[in-house]
């Protein structure tokens, strides 16, 4: 049973759709107990990083998702859901975040690209490799695979070891992070195809 957190801001529809094409049983929930009875939980999320933590400390969910690392319970972050995991966003000022992750959401600096950062990039992963080795969300997945994505700010991790992968869209970001049984994408999953259907089934079945 995945537990799919319902905290007033994302694309519900379009995320439990996807995850059940790939065989998950899927449980929509805006309480503490249904995140805490769940076999594994997924933050989706879209919008600013203020409102998404409003919408969790409203429905006293804050806990909740904080408590689930230390219980083992698997836990992916889905583009917002993914940004709410770090100690400080600075989206229409400084709001604190989740700290699950040390670092902070910054928007992308003024580069002449156009923002937000909108549509299909390439995620890469061990660098010179063809496959990704080792990681259980980024299995089965090439080198340089293409991802959807759709924001205007990006996910600056203090410390390099929490990176799974990296795009490039004016400066090198971290598009997948991970840490024990935390994971979080910052790409749309439920918009990426064949490669979005894959890290839901690695999800799924290997995390």
């Amino acid at each position: 049973m995945i537990a799919l957190v319902d905290y007033g801001i994302g694309n519900l529809r379009s995320v439990e759709k996807a995850l059940q094409a790939v065989g998950a049983e899927v449980c929509l929930t805006s309480t503490p107990e249904g995140i805490l009875s769940a076999e594994k939980v997924v933050l989706p999320g879209v919008g600013a990083f203020g409102d998404g933590m409003t919408g969790l400390r409203e429905r006293g969910l804050v806990e909740a998702v904080q408590s689930l690392p230390a219980k083992g319970i698997p836990l992916l972050g889905i583009c917002l859901g993914m940004q709410l995991f770090f100690e400080v966003g600075e989206e229409m000022g400084e709001h604190a975040g989740l700290g699950l992750i040390p670092g902070r959401v910054r928007r992308f600096p003024e580069t002449g690209l156009k923002i937000p950062h909108t549509g299909w990039n390439q995620i890469s992963f061990m660098p010179g490799s063809l496959h990704c080795p080792g990681i259980p969300l980024l299995e089965g997945l090439e080198y340089g695979c293409y991802a959807y994505f759709n924001h205007s700010f990006y996910c600056d991790p203090s410390k390099a070891t929490d990176i799974l992968a990296r795009t490039e869209y004016g400066l090198e970001y971290a598009s997948v992070i991970g840490r024990g049984c935390l994971y979080g994408a910052q790409f749309h999953p439920e918009k990426s195809q064949a490669v979005g259907l894959q890290v839901l089934r690695n999800f799924v079945e290997r995390c």
